[in-house]
This record gives structure tokens, sequence and C-alpha cells, in this order.
């Protein structure tokens, strides 16, 4: 599958540090009172409060089922109560194909839905979608990846910097291996433009060690399901499990195939994994995963729901149509797999003033 995408907007911070425990402004949207209305939220920057929700209706609608985008769904129930918006609902196509994914927006909107956050399945066709229901008044967030190319048709784009995390995971790879060795690499699709920036944030910090740390191989195309993961680790592991020092796994399903692998047959090989399931996180805490790199889609939905109903009650406009915004990439590692939603916590609340104050216009 697709993972989230680039890009970060020109001067700002990519990522919380976890250790600083930075602070950012709290927001104070009142629920729902008697006449379904929400009570106006204490002033914030650029006056972006949602007054009324009550007649916004947000779809969140990824381009397929995988476990990434499940905490979107508890998510937008929240951010529903929270801003008193008339509806939310969370819907996925069975496959991933870009024309069903079209045709469930479709339904959604004739069902009365009016606000969209889509992660789309074919980077490059996806711009269509957008501009469609745009031109149909409905405001439309690009959540967890953008398009590719360097337009956007979206009103804004709200997902992970995948080149960036990606080199912080090499980077925590190579340091647990003591800054010499021999790295593979595991990720998605060879063709999805996302996969491409992976592959070049990998190959950015293992250009930085001077030839101390070789790319033994880069393995793509096996992020479709899990087993088609473990049976591509087991045969890696055959073949050159003794020369292998370590594994940055930059796609959920190889991650977590790694991570089983290294603990099943006593390899002494460091993997660094990507986001936080149970199996990465109790890996950690057990030692055999070195760390892993966790994203924030519940940032992406909060904030990205929250924004898309300050669009579509027209009490915000966004400042440069198409923008892109990293939602922020976190190491983990034993030290801090305990409290490493704090900094994911802080980013949230970080992106919404960032939308406030410089995303967002309004009145």
């Amino acid at each position: 599958m697709r993972f989230p995408t680039r890009s970060v907007l020109p001067g700002v911070v990519a990522a919380v540090v976890l250790a600083s425990g930075t602070a950012a402004c709290t927001y104070k949207n009142s629920g729902p009172e008697s006449g379904g209305q929400a009570a106006p939220a204490a002033r914030t920057g650029g006056g972006a409060e949602l007054v009324d929700g009550s007649r916004t209706k947000v779809a969140l609608v990824p381009g397929g089922a995988h476990p990434y985008f499940q905490p979107w769904k508890t998510a937008v129930t929240t951010a529903r109560k929270t801003y008193g918006l008339g509806a939310v609902t969370f819907d996925e196509t069975a496959e991933w194909d870009q024309q069903k994914q079209n045709n469930l927006l479709s339904t959604l909107a004739a069902r009365g839905y009016n606000s969209f956050g889509v992660f789309g399945v074919s980077p490059t066709d996806i711009n269509s979608t957008f501009a469609d229901l745009r031109s149909q008044g409905f405001p439309v967030a690009s959540l967890g990846s953008c398009p590719a190319g360097d337009k956007d048709e979206a009103d804004f784009c709200l997902s992970t910097d995948v080149e960036l995390a990606a080199y912080k995971a090499s980077k925590a790879a190579i340091e647990a291996m003591g800054g010499r060795g021999t790295l593979v690499h595991l990720t998605g699709n060879n063709v999805d433009a996302n996969t491409q920036l992976r592959i070049k944030g990998v190959a950015r910090a293992v250009k930085e060690t001077g030839g101390k740390v070789k790319l033994l191989q880069t393995i793509t195309d096996i992020d479709t399901d899990l087993q088609t993961a473990q049976k591509a680790v087991s045969d890696l592991m055959a073949a050159k499990g003794d020369r292998i020092t370590g594994i940055v796994a930059t796609a959920y399903n190889p991650a977590v195939a790694a991570a089983d692998a290294v603990s099943t047959s006593g390899s002494k090989a460091k993997v660094i994994a990507i986001d936080d399931d149970a199996k990465i996180l109790s890996g950690i805490e057990q030692g055999t995963v070195t760390a892993t790199v966790v994203q924030n889609p519940v940032g992406q939905a909060e904030v990205g729901t929250w924004a898309l109903a300050l669009l579509q009650t027209k009490q915000c406009t966004v400042r440069s149509p198409g923008v892109e915004v990293d939602s922020g990439s976190f190491v983990v590692t034993k030290a801090n797999v305990s409290g490493y939603d704090k900094a994911r916590q802080a980013k949230t609340a970080q992106l919404k003033q960032q939308f406030a104050d410089k995303i967002l216009s309004c009145g």
C-alpha cells in the first residue's frame, strides 16, 4: 500500500524532539449545547474557533483496509463530540482501487456528507477526484498522503514527511549498529512515489557514514499483507541472515515480519520498525526491536476534521490552497516507549496552532 507522503511546509519544524516536551496552545472547543450547536470557543490564533459545526458532516475515507488507519475511527468520533459536528463517518473500500474509492465518495456525498478527508489510492489520479469534489463545493483534505507531483487539488495535505521518517529510522539503525556493517531496507510498492522517497531517505543516511555502512539490499513490494512480508523476510534471513547487521522497515507489514523473524531466529540484527503495532512495542520492551518510527494518524484525523469544519462553515479559507504540512514522525526506543504518545499529542496541538496562525485565514 501507499503510506503517508512528503512534504514539509517551508519554515516549519518537521518533527517534535521527544525529549523536549514542546508545548503548544490549548484549543477549547465546547461540545454541542441545546439546539445542537457548539458553543463559541476561546479565541485562538487567527480567530480559528468553530462557532457552529452542526451542519458539517465529515467523511474520512482511506484508500483501503490497513491497520494504519484504525486510529482515524476513534479520532473522528471524538472530533464530532468535541466540535459539535452534525455527523462523521469512517468508510473504506474492500480493495485498493481508485475507481471504487471514487464511487464510495460519490455515495457518501449523496448521503449528505459535505466534507472529505481522503487518503487517495492513486497518487497520480487522485487530483482529479479532489478537483471534482471541490467543484461541488465540498472542502477536501488529503490526509496521510499527498498526490504525486508538485500540485495538490485538495484544500490542504496533512501527512507524514516519509523521506524524513525513513532517514530518522536509518540513522537510528546505524547508531544501533555501532556506525558500521550491512543494512537491509524493507518497504512497500516500488512504483509508489512514497516508496521512492523512503528509499531516498535511507540512502541519504547510509551515504553519510562515508562507506562504513553498506546497503546490502532494498526489498520492495512486500507490504500487500503480512503473509507476503513474512515469506520475503524468511527468505532473506535464510539467504543472507549471517551478513545482516541492521534491518530498517519503512512499511507496516515488513516491520512486523522483521520483528518476528529476528525474535524467533536469534539473529543479532538491529531492527528499526515503523508505527506502533503491539508486537513492535513489545519487541522494543523485550529488546528484540531496537526502535520504531511512529507517525501521527490521530493528529491527521483530529486536525484534519477540525480544519475541514472551519472550511465547510466558511468561517475560514486556506491561504495557499494545496499546502502540504508534515504531521510528524517520532523515534521510539526502550527509553521512551512508555511515554512517547505525549510528544505526539504535543505535535497535534502544535499543528492546530500552525493551522490557525499560518494555514487558515479566518474572519
